[in-house]
C-alpha cells in the first residue's frame, strides 16, 4: 500500500506538522488564503513537506501547477511556460525543486518574469540557498525554513495509516519506525509500506532488518533519544568516559543517526572545551567526516574515540559565554562606533607586524569585557599570553 500517495494532504489543515506555517493564523497560509502570497523559497530537511506545501499553495490560490527540477530545468522550458501564460488572467505556479542549483542564466530568466508578476515562483531545497541566489531574486522573495516533523506528528500521520491499512505493531516496533526516521515522514511512511508489504503486524525485527540503523538529526524531539542525547553530552561534560560510552552505545543501539551524534560532539567540542584544547575540534569535525563517508557498524568506533578524547579534554566554556555575552551586549542597542584607525580607510592604522607582532591601539571606542579565558589546559598560556601583551 503506497502510503505516501494515500496521506499526502491537499489542504492545510490535514497537513502535519509545520503549524508556522499552516495553522489557520500562520501568515503564510493567511497570505495564500488571501491569493497575496509572493514568490517563496522554502528550504529544509528531505520528507517534511516542501513539495507537499508546494501543491497545497497552489491548489489554495487556484493556481496551474507546473513541477520543475533545476537540475534538468531547460531555460526554453521556462520561456514556453512563460509565453503560454503572457496574457492570461491567471498566472502559473511554477514549482523548482533543487533551486540551490539554479544557474546564474536561469536565475536571469526568472527576474523579470518575478519582477512583473507573471507566474508565482516557490522553489525549495534541502540546503538554504540564500547565498546561491542573486541578490535581485532574494530581494523579490521570502524564504521560509521548513523543519523535520515532530514525534508528535509522525504520531498522528502514523495513526492515519493504521486506520487505512489494518496493521498492528509489536511493543516497541512503533516507536522505533518513529524514531528511526529523522523526522522524514516520508522515510516513515516507505518503512512502514516495505514492512507491511510483508506483513499487516509489524515486529521491531522486521523494521530493523530493512532499516538497520536510524536517518537524520532529530529523530525524536521528546522521550528516551532526547534523553539519552542529554545524558551523553552531560556526561563527557563532567569528564566521566564510562558514563558517556555507556550512552553512546544506548543512542547507536537504538537506531541513533551517527551524523546527528557526530554533530552534537563537534558542538560540545567548542561549547564545553573551547580553546583549553583546541586540537578538540578538529578531532570531531574529522570525525563528523568520517562518519559520513563509511556510516555504521565501524562508525561506532570513530565515535567512541572522539567521545573518549572529550572526556579526557580540560573544559572550558569560554568561548561560548564570550559570544553570548556579546550578542545580548548588540542586541540591547550597545552599538560602537568604529574607531577610523581599523575602518578600511586606514586612517592612523598601525601595522602590528611593523612592531614585532603587538602594538597598543584602539579597536573599540569604548572598553568592553566579553571574553574571560580560563586557567585550564592551552587556554592557560593564551590568558598568560594576552595578559603580557596588554602589560606593555
Amino acid at each position: 500500500m503506497d502510503f505516501t500517495y494515500l496521506l499526502r494532504p491537499k489542504t492545510f489543515d490535514e497537513m502535519v506538522g509545520q503549524e508556522h506555517l499552516s495553522a489557520k493564523d500562520a501568515p503564510l497560509r493567511i497570505l495564500c488564503e488571501g491569493g497575496n502570497l509572493g514568490h517563496s523559497f522554502f528550504y529544509g530537511h528531505a520528507g517534511c513537506g516542501k513539495t507537499t506545501l508546494a501543491r497545497i499553495i497552489a491548489n489554495t490560490m487556484d493556481l496551474p501547477f507546473y513541477e520543475l527540477n533545476a537540475t534538468s530545468l531547460k531555460v526554453d522550458e521556462l520561456r514556453k511556460i512563460f509565453a503560454q501564460y503572457k496574457n492570461a488572467l491567471q498566472k502559473p505556479l511554477i514549482f523548482i525543486d533543487e533551486v540551490h542549483r539554479l544557474s546564474k542564466n536561469q536565475q536571469e530568466v526568472l527576474l523579470p518574469v518575478m519582477e512583473n508578476n507573471e507566474a508565482l515562483i516557490i522553489g525549495v531545497s534541502t540546503e538554504n540557498p540564500f547565498y546561491t541566489l542573486t541578490s535581485a531574486i532574494r530581494s523579490r522573495s521570502m524564504l521560509f525554513e521548513i523543519k523535520p516533523i515532530s514525534s508528535d506528528a509522525l504520531e498522528i500521520l502514523l495513526d492515519r495509516a493504521v486506520q487505512k491499512g489494518g496493521i498492528s505493531f509489536e511493543d516497541g516496533a512503533r516507536e522505533y519506525l518513529i524514531n528511526s526516521s529523522g523526522g522524514d515522514a516520508r522515510a516513515m511512511l516507505k518503512l512502514l509500506e516495505f514492512a507491511t508489504n510483508i506483513s499487516l503486524h509489524v515486529t521491531l525485527k522486521l523494521l530493523k532488518s530493512l532499516r538497520p540503523n536510524a536517518l537524520q538529526a532529530g529523530s525524536s524531539e521528546a522521550g528516551v533519544h532526547y534523553d539519552l542525547a542529554s545524558a551523553l553530552i552531560k556526561s563527557i561534560r563532567g569528564s566521566d568516559a564510562d558514563a558517556a560510552i555507556y550512552y553512546l552505545a544506548r543512542l547507536i543501539d537504538g537506531g541513533e543517526s551517527a551524523e546527528f551524534i557526530a554533530r552534537r560532539l563537534v558542538i560540545l567540542a567548542s561549547e564545553d572545551v573551547g580553546n583549553a584544547n583546541p586540537q578538540a575540534l578538529t578531532l570531531t569535525t574529522s570525525a563528523l567526516s568520517a562518519v559520513k563517508l563509511i556510516g555504521y557498524p565501524e562508525a561506532r568506533i570513530i565515535l567512541a574515540q572522539a567521545v573518549i578524547y572529550l572526556c579526557g579534554s580540560p573544559k572550558s566554556n569560554a568561548a561560548y559565554t564570550a559570544i553570548n555575552e556579546a550578542l545580548q551586549s548588540v542586541q540591547s542597542g550597545n552599538i560602537l562606533e568604529i574607531p577610523k584607525n581599523i575602518t578600511h580607510n586606514n586612517e592612523g592604522y598601525l601595522y602590528p607586524h611593523d612592531f614585532g607582532g603587538y602594538v597598543k591601539q584602539q579597536y573599540l571606542s569604548e572598553p568592553q569585557i566579553f571574553v574571560n579565558l580560563k586557567d585550564v589546559g592551552y587556554e592557560k598560556r593564551m590568558k598568560e599570553w594576552l595578559e603580557s601583551l596588554f602589560q606593555q
